[in-house]
């Protein structure tokens, strides 16, 4: 049996499939998400109090926090962050 991918990396592998950008980005939401639910905790607020001060439905926080989707909005993120009385900061790397 060949063993084609001996000596690559898993990201060379991913792109070559087809899936970094996906996973990366699933990986980089969680990321988010952790550091929000870190900030939420730091200045006790709930998931509903949150939505309450976003004036927004809970639904819409459950779909940040949910691990199987990666697909959230910018300005989602942002009014998040409004809403702990913090900044949105995104940038190229």
């Amino acid at each position: 049996m060949k063993e084609q991918h001996i000596g690559s990396d898993f990201d060379g592998f991913l792109q070559k499939e087809g899936l970094l950008a996906e996973c990366e980005a699933g990986a980089l939401k969680r990321v988010v998400a952790w550091q929000l639910e870190r900030e939420m905790k730091r200045r006790r607020i709930s998931r509903a109090k949150l939505a309450s001060r976003m004036k927004t439905d809970p639904a819409t926080l459950d779909r940040l926090f949910a691990p199987d989707q990666s697909s959230v909005t910018l300005q989602l993120l942002e009014q998040v962050a409004l809403a702990l009385g913090r900044k949105l900061k995104v940038e190229l790397a």
